[in-house]
């Protein structure tokens, strides 16, 4: 059976053939890319698989009534051999056009909420580059802390690369906030 979300504005949902034009086309967005690294090839394959899998992962954003994609928010498995992983990791990529609305605030507390209640998780973290603060803003909004100590470079990236440091960012379930 599907899983979707709702918030009061927004809708969360399952992938669709549909949608893979407007991702790709978000993900190629020079405002986008510039904390993002580009997905590659296999990222929406993956989601789908994770959802299958597990039974939650990355929805699809949808905007009722205005647009069918603004972004993809939701839960994954870190994939990365890491110091904090084994981990759930909450994530976030919108489209430019729908920053600085609340949006992701709105849809990453519902896939929060989610994981704690539907899915029974005790903990949720969330990485980005030191510089992005709009995602780290979001994190801190949702309840979220970081401990320096436990900042990482990111093996996807040379140690060198300007995307290689991440802070990291964690949401224990007595740290929630309703």
């Amino acid at each position: 059976m599907p899983v979707a979300l709702r918030t009061a504005r927004l809708l969360l949902r399952e992938w669709r053939e549909e949608d893979v034009a407007p991702f790709a086309k978000m993900s190629a967005d020079p405002e986008v890319s510039r904390y993002l690294p580009a997905p590659d090839e296999g990222w929406i394959a993956r989601q789908r698989a994770h959802f299958a899998e597990h039974g939650f992962g990355n929805f699809v954003v949808e905007l009722p009534g205005e647009a069918p994609f603004i972004g993809v928010i939701g839960l994954n498995h870190v994939r990365w051999k890491l110091s904090f992983t084994p981990a759930i990791e909450a994530a976030w990529r919108l489209a430019p056009a729908y920053w600085g609305k609340g949006y992701a605030l709105e849809a990453a507390r519902a896939a929060l909420d989610d994981g704690f209640s539907r899915i029974g998780l005790d903990e949720i973290v969330a990485y980005t580059v030191p510089a992005n603060r709009a995602s780290r803003q979001v994190m801190e909004r949702l309840g979220m802390t970081r401990d320096p100590a436990e900042d990482f470079n990111h093996p996807r990236f040379e140690p060198d690369h300007p995307m290689c440091r991440h802070v990291l960012y964690r949401l224990r379930l007595s740290g929630t906030r309703r």
